[in-house]
């Protein structure tokens, strides 16, 4: 376990008090906004070419509340656990992953046939592993066309992004401490946004879509706002709520007019990011804190989760593209699946008290939530017929074609 003291990261530290540490439905909402951008996008809906943008909006709100919840613990506590932070994200993100990753698996290989789930066994193993951003800028992928055999798991290559961030910025909180720099955290962090963007400018294509080094910006922008939390409650309230509607316009305004020409991420992602950031920054509950976005929000996860192989299995297993009705009813599918993952998996296990008290209890689980998506592709393709070419010709595989929606 890895501590540092409350007189270490001092400044740090009371960078979360006041709303910062309070519960924020507007956030909630924010999360909503996001998700229903890019599960339309996906469904193919006219006019959200730009829907992908979601993505960049969930990376700006993680980066937010995570440096904020771990200044919180140093002020509350006067320590950083590392174990204990990996721990909680191991509750918050594994139970869900896991049960989606097998869940698709075995679909795919009901549905689509075995040549099909062979293939999608090796996307499932790198998402299980969150290397799947990796796998997929090595094959080429490009995000924003239309391809054949879309893999029903792509958009675990954001999941990956993100906990590939985690990897390195709680780690460097604490090592900036040691060394004696703790009151450059915030200097530190700026240089390396800096260099991320610039990088992601220069680099935009594929790999720079995937690439965590070309995403590490967008998370850093939101750690940037979590230090400076204690100026947010300085900003007259009529400021918060134009600096939050402004946010809010132009995170629409791209999703509208960005499409697959746009250079992403590149400078572009300027745009939704610097929106993110004032919607954070500013106060959005009057619209963001409804009661319906603030339920949709907390399901956010596990729809995102659901949707994308549940669109793409569909699609494939048809054979075509697939008509709108059909899309507006897979979609309520995948909010359905999210409800129940939510109540019966997610919120579980992120809530459990026995989990809670122990970290090694929860690392102990992750381990094997992490170990049974492995587990059960490497079963079913040691088991198809295709690993036994005197059967395979007798396996006919279901090929379908590809799926409509753009790229996750």
């Amino acid at each position: 376990m890895t501590e540092t003291t409350t007189s270490g990261v001092r400044p740090a530290a009371h960078a979360v008090a006041g709303r910062s540490e309070r519960f924020r439905p507007d956030i909630e909402g924010l999360r909503a906004v996001a998700v229903v951008l890019v599960v339309l996008f996906h469904a193919g809906v006219p006019g959200l070419a730009g829907g992908f943008i979601g993505v960049d909006v969930f990376f700006v709100i993680s980066g937010f509340l995570i440096t904020s919840l771990m200044l919180r613990e140093v002020r509350r506590t006067g320590r950083l656990s590392l174990v204990g932070f990996y721990a909680r994200r191991a509750r918050r993100i594994l139970p869900a992953a896991a049960l989606v990753l097998v869940t698709t698996l075995l679909a795919s290989y009901h549905r689509l046939g075995f040549l099909r789930g062979d293939e999608i066994s090796e996307d499932v193993i790198w998402s299980a592993l969150f290397a799947a951003n990796f796998r997929f800028a090595a094959q080429g992928v490009d995000y924003l066309a239309a391809q054949d055999a879309v893999s029903p798991v792509r958009h675990f290559w954001s999941l990956a992004v993100e906990e590939q961030f985690y990897l390195v910025w709680p780690a460097a909180i604490v090592l900036l401490i040691w060394l004696g720099f703790r009151w450059a955290i915030g200097y530190w962090l700026a240089a390396a946004v800096a260099v991320s963007l610039a990088f992601s400018i220069w680099q935009t294509g594929t790999w720079s879509y995937f690439s965590p080094l070309t995403r590490a910006w967008e998370l850093g922008a939101g750690c940037l706002l979590a230090l400076a939390a204690t100026r947010l409650d300085r900003i007259p309230r009529r400021l918060a709520t134009a600096m939050a509607g402004i946010g809010l316009s132009l995170i629409v305004i791209a999703a509208l007019t960005f499409d697959e020409t746009t250079p992403f991420p590149g400078y572009a992602a300027t745009l939704p990011v610097v929106a993110t950031v004032l919607v954070l920054a500013g106060r959005g509950d009057s619209v963001l804190g409804r009661p319906p976005l603030v339920w949709l929000g907390r399901l956010s996860y596990s729809f995102y989760l659901w949707h994308w192989p549940v669109l793409v299995i569909a699609e494939q297993a048809y054979g075509e593209t697939l008509p709108a009705v059909t899309r507006v009813l897979l979609v309520l599918g995948s909010l359905g699946l999210a409800v129940v993952t939510y109540f019966a998996v997610e919120d579980p296990f992120r809530r459990s008290r026995s989990l809670r008290r122990s970290d090694v209890l929860t690392l102990s689980i992750a381990a094997w939530l992490i170990v049974a998506p492995l587990a059960v592709a490497r079963w079913k393709t040691s088991t198809s017929p295709a690993a036994d070419p005197g059967r395979s010709a007798e396996h006919q595989p279901r090929l379908g074609a590809p799926a409509h929606a753009q790229q996750p």
